[in-house]
């Protein structure tokens, strides 16, 4: 209440020109602060009688990181800092609690493909000397050389960890998880509401901002009420303001396509460097243009990882002000209003922003290479990227693996030695040598750091964005619930410990729910499925493998089904005669003697009257992967749907509760009115029965006479 009117209170009018609100002031720098008080010392309990230590407590039973193990006090923590932020810290323990069962799953899927590294027959072709060491692969670029297949032996181990059908098992478990995850949210979220009694808060008239309020200057008429308003813009000023917004954003979306195209030609560049780098000119042996251990293909995945990182947060500190100024011109009418049109804008960038780089590894390159003898080029110059004989789902592990592991460090970094640097540097510039008694209350708070009125909005984003990367691409890396579990049993601790110790105390504010995060989390869930499959089918090698399980191994002369002899039928011929001139110049004088070589296609061989053309076994992967993503997308979200429906939103004991508590209120009020009509009616009923008595002793008195 006190910081509704302080919002809102006058201090000069000068005309048709009002000026109002405590933000403007400490805008223009006639306050330093405004804030509410902590109750006492966070590690120190307070002497006084009336002092109720509530802080104290938070601290020493939540926001110490020795508490980690322990259920969070919900209702002190709302009763403390307000609704909004207790319904946060609610949905992010609930999330951390219902990850654990991801991250066990995943974890087991992990250790299963770890199992099979050893056992796996097409990994044991490519590295037996009899099989993957006699195959000679083509160039992947035009300077580049010929390059054995067993060279991709430690590789190809790595990727039977990520890519079996442990893998295809965990995706589907994910996406039903997700689901539950929602929806137990829901009820969850039901008891607080009627808990923390904000089941009607929406219901309520929200007040627009003072921001909005100070602008108001155009008369218009309620269509509601009928009643004259003021509002700050006209129809037309609206539609302008709107246009700035969607325009600003598309040009910040696309300046980070241009990023994404900027980091795909230093991929080409630098695999075409490194190809020509680290290989040894000389016999058939030394053709591999690797090390024991980096390959180019993994030594461009991982830097490009890197540069990508640095670029998503670069580009993410300057969008962040450019939407909260986007968003503060549009001039949103309440809070409520105000959040939602920023949580949309920083989410649609954040989105193209951090996943772009995954589905581009996941779903473009390697996709449109051509063959050797027509490799299709980027900008008429550079090769498009090629993918390992095994595929790109190690490369898109790796760099969700780099995104995730540095987004969380940086973001620790950022909430915890920030905070705490800041306050110790102020408290050194601003201590008094002279003063020995303890400062009061006010100056001690005001030592701490402000906590932005979007402070919670940030951890809800940083929450969100976690959620997409364990759900989105989980079918390539297995181990991000459980990265994500590590990651949030230390984020409440650091949450609770940052706005416990070192910031000032929020003003506290009611909330019903999560807000527009809830949908957003609705429509990832729905994306999740679809990703997954498309992952599984066509970034993996897993349909490839099970349609020559079930269906080419047969035609290849074995008894049985059988995965001997994948390899070299997922491996197209090339007559090396058939090269274009710049690369036959590249390798005519290195390897002479080599007539044929290798590439992961389906394709005719050399001498065929449809050579280099796709053959009937490509036509057939690709309809086994179609099927696949039609059935596994249908099958899931029916599940998801069956799901949904059955488990209700509300329990129904809450559902019951709220009945019993609306009958009493309105029996209260039918008997609160029976007894106003009553107490208005008693004058009227006392002289109807006094007339009636007076009638009846007339009419006595006329039967005696």
């Amino acid at each position: 209440m006190a910081y509704y009117i302080l919002c809102r209170a006058p201090y000069e009018i000068r005309g048709n020109m009002k000026k109002f609100g405590i933000t403007k002031l400490l805008g223009g720098g006639v306050y330093k602060a405004a804030y509410p008080l902590h109750d006492c010392r966070f590690n120190v309990k307070s002497t006084e009688e009336s002092c109720p230590n509530e802080r104290f407590l938070l601290y020493k039973e939540w926001a110490h990181p020795k508490n980690f193990y322990k259920m969070q006090p919900l209702d002190l923590i709302r009763k403390y800092y307000g609704e909004k932020i207790g319904i946060y810290f609610a949905w992010l323990g609930f999330y951390t609690f219902m990850l654990a069962l991801a991250a066990v799953v995943g974890l087991g899927c992990f250790i299963y493909g770890y199992q099979m590294q050893e056992s796996s027959t097409w990994s044991k072709e490519v590295c037996d000397p009899e099989i993957g060491g006699k195959i000679v692969m083509c160039p992947q670029c035009d300077l580049c050389n010929y390059w054995m297949l067993n060279s991709t032996c430690d590789t190809s181990k790595k990727l039977i960890i990520f890519d079996n059908f442990g893998t295809l098992v965990f995706a589907v478990f994910m996406s039903i998880w997700v689901t539950v995850f929602l929806e137990f949210w829901k009820r969850y979220q039901a008891e607080l509401e009627y808990e923390w009694d904000t089941v009607e808060f929406l219901e309520q008239e929200e007040p627009p901002r003072p921001e909005y309020e100070a602008k108001c200057i155009y008369e218009t008429t309620n269509p509601v009420t009928g009643v004259k308003e003021n509002v700050p813009f006209t129809t037309c000023g609206r539609c302008f303001r709107v246009s700035i917004g969607i325009g600003t954003v598309l040009f910040w979306i696309v300046l980070i396509l241009a990023s994404i195209v900027a980091i795909i030609v230093y991929r080409l560049a630098v695999f075409l460097s490194l190809s020509v780098s680290l290989k040894d000119a000389g016999d058939l042996k030394n053709l591999e243009p690797i090390k024991e251990y980096v390959t180019p293909q993994m030594a461009t995945s991982v830097t490009a990882g890197l540069i990508s990182f640095v670029v998503i947060m670069i580009l993410n500190m300057l969008y962040e002000r450019v939407a909260i100024w986007i968003t503060d011109f549009e001039l949103p009418r309440t809070r409520t209003d105000y959040e939602n049109s920023l949580t949309l804008k920083m989410f649609l960038f954040q989105f193209v922003n951090y996943y772009s780089s995954c589905f581009y590894i996941a779903f473009v390159k390697g996709k449109i290479v051509g063959y050797p003898g027509k490799p299709v080029y980027l900008l008429g110059k550079y090769r498009n990227e090629e993918c390992d004989p095994g595929g790109c789902l190690i490369e898109l592990t790796t760099q969700l693996a780099i995104i995730m592991g540095g987004k969380a460090i940086w973001n620790n970094i950022q909430e915890v030695l920030l905070p705490w640097a800041k306050n110790l540097i102020f408290r050194y510039c601003t201590r008094s040598t002279s003063q020995k008694a303890e400062p009061p209350r006010w100056e001690q708070d005001f030592q701490l750091q402000p906590f932005s009125q979007l402070g919670l909005f940030y951890e809800y984003l940083e929450m969100v964005i976690q959620f997409g990367f364990v759900t989105l691409f989980v079918a390539s890396f297995p181990l991000a619930p459980v990265l994500a579990l590590i990651n949030n049993l230390f984020e409440i601790r650091v949450d609770a410990w940052k706005i416990t110790t070192q910031f000032r105390r929020i003003v506290p504010e009611k909330a019903q729910d999560i807000g527009a995060w809830q949908p957003i989390l609705q429509g990832i869930t729905i994306l999740a499925v679809a990703t997954n499959a498309m992952i599984i089918a066509f970034t993996s090698d897993m349909i490839p493998r099970l349609v020559y399980y079930w269906s080419f191994s047969l035609y290849e002369g074995h008894t049985d089904h059988s995965m001997k002899g994948y390899i070299n039928s997922s491996l197209s011929f090339f007559n090396t005669s058939a090269f274009s001139d710049a690369t036959m110049n590249a390798q005519v004088e290195r390897l002479s003697n080599i007539t044929i070589c290798r590439y992961r296609d389906f394709r005719f061989p050399p001498g065929h009257p449809r050579e280099y053309e796709y053959n009937m076994n490509y036509w057939h992967v690709v309809a086994a992967k179609m099927a696949f993503i039609i059935v596994v997308e249908h099958i899931v979200y029916l599940t998801k749907f069956i799901l949904a429906y059955v488990i209700p939103d509300v329990p129904y004991t809450i559902k019951e509760r709220i009945k019993r508590e609306k009958y009493l209120t309105q029996v209260i009020l039918h008997e609160s009115k029976l007894k106003l009509v009553t107490k208005h009616l008693k004058p009227f009923v006392e002289d109807m029965s006094n007339q009636m008595e007076a009638e009846k002793e007339n009419e006595v008195e006329v039967s005696e006479f």
